[in-house]
C-alpha cells in the first residue's frame, strides 16, 4: 500500500533537493509592536531547520 503524506506538515514545510527541510521563520504572528525592525526584516520568507529537528518533521512527512 502506497503511503500518504501528511497533509498538516504538507503545508508547513518544504524540503530542497539535498534534502533539508525549510519552514517559515516563528515570532510573526502577533504583538509587532513589540518586534525590532531588524528582526522582522531578518524574519522574512524561509529558513532551513535545525538537522535534529528536521529529522522529526522527515519521519513525521512520510511514515505517520
Amino acid at each position: 500500500m502506497k503511503l500518504k503524506t501528511k497533509s498538516s506538515a504538507k503545508k508547513r514545510f518544504r524540503f530542497t533537493s539535498s534534502g533539508l527541510v525549510k519552514t517559515g521563520q516563528c515570532g510573526k504572528r502577533h504583538n509587532m509592536r513589540k518586534r525590532s525592525n531588524k528582526m522582522l526584516r531578518n524574519a522574512r520568507g524561509m529558513t532551513l531547520m535545525h538537522p535534529s529537528d528536521a529529522k522529526k518533521v522527515a519521519n513525521y512527512y512520510f511514515h505517520v
